[in-house]
């Protein structure tokens, strides 16, 4: 037991650094990833704006997509770094967090919801939060400024993680099996937190699309959306 609540504790605080080391430095490029979009997937766009005409289904389509090449990298990753067992623990997580931040991003990206604003980036952690199971009232982003609201909503997305992730990989202490477990367990939990992520954005743009309905008129433009 004592052993279990040290390790539960080292999980935390590797998660805690990696999710904020990851908010500093990870970010897609929106702009590229964009004619991504357009390129890869096919969708008919030259705005995220234009992407709240395009079908929902197309939409859902490129998530799942975008959900299983995150899976497909965490599972490589934690085949390499598994090998060491839990003397690897803390890069995997440190790398972890990048593969699942970016997937988080690029899933806002697809519904619509770009991240250039200060209150767009504390959406974008509400997102991830509700990817890590972890339900962030919006009161506490009224009353918070970007910098201090991000590493509260870390903490908590750390602390939710931490136990599925010490329950799930107390297989990695096994050298031997780790490097399998590795790539198993990256590959879930990715795929966990990016179908939550998905779920999310995919709700608050329906709610989206429901109040363009409501306002047909941007600009002076009629605003037309798929059936």
């Amino acid at each position: 037991m004592v052993r279990k609540t040290w390790l539960r504790r080292k999980v935390e605080n590797s998660l805690r650094r990696a999710f904020l080391r990851a908010y500093e430095t990870v970010k897609v490029d929106q702009v590229r990833f964009l004619r991504q979009l357009q390129s890869a997937y096919g969708l008919p766009v030259s705005s995220y704006q234009g992407i709240y005409s395009v079908d929902v289904a197309l939409l859902d389509d490129v998530a799942t997509k975008i959900i299983r090449g995150g899976m497909k990298t965490a599972a490589a990753e934690g085949a390499g770094l598994g090998l060491g067992g839990i003397t690897t623990i803390v890069p995997d997580l440190s790398i972890l967090a990048a593969i699942t931040l970016r997937t988080i991003q690029k899933l806002s990206l697809v519904y619509g919801f770009e991240y250039s604003t200060e209150e767009e980036t504390a959406e974008l952690w509400i997102a991830a939060a509700s990817a890590a199971g972890v339900d962030i009232s919006r009161e506490l982003l009224e009353k918070e400024v970007v910098n201090r609201f991000v590493p509260k909503v870390i903490q908590r997305i750390a602390a939710q993680a931490s136990a599925e992730v010490v329950e799930k990989w107390a297989g990695r202490l096994i050298p031997v099996v780790s490097s399998l477990l590795g790539a198993g367990l990256n590959y879930y939990f990715v795929r966990t937190w990016g179908r939550r992520a998905r779920e999310h954005f995919r709700r608050r743009h329906l709610e989206m699309r429901n109040r363009m309905a409501a306002q047909p008129m941007l600009d002076g433009v009629p605003y037309k959306l798929s059936s």
